[in-house]
């Protein structure tokens, strides 16, 4: 069985980091992408990150610069570094496999899900 569990998320003031994970269990994810999704209360679900499995990365205009990506292959989990938080980062973070190996912002082209992290950034 697929699993996706995500970790890392919490309260924290604007300014502050935090890092997420995810660990992805019931099969190897090295030769696909992992994505990086985000849902705030009442809004749409919105691509926020994506990586491929050479490395390639591909962030939204509203994280790049702030937010970082990386992989390890070897334990089948992604990272997301988040710097520089603002408030409207605030949202269920979720992370996501497409069995493919071009990024897509799509989320409809994602095969598998996690439950997701709340990350509240609030003074």
């Amino acid at each position: 069985q697929v699993q996706l569990v995500e970790s890392g998320g919490q309260l924290v003031q604007p300014g502050g980091s935090l890092k997420l994970s995810c660990a992805a269990s019931g099969r190897t994810f090295s030769p696909y992408v992992m994505g990086w999704f985000r849902q705030a209360p009442g809004k749409e679900r919105d691509f926020v990150a994506a990586i491929s499995a050479s490395g390639g990365q591909y962030y939204s205009d509203s994280v790049q610069g702030r937010f970082t990506l990386s992989r390890d292959n070897a334990k089948n989990t992604a990272y997301l570094q988040m710097n520089s938080l603002k408030p409207e980062d605030t949202a269920v973070y979720l992370c996501a496999v497409r069995l493919g190996s071009e990024i897509h912002s799509d989320e409809t082209q994602y095969n598998y899900w996690g439950q997701g992290t709340q990350v509240t950034v609030s003074s």
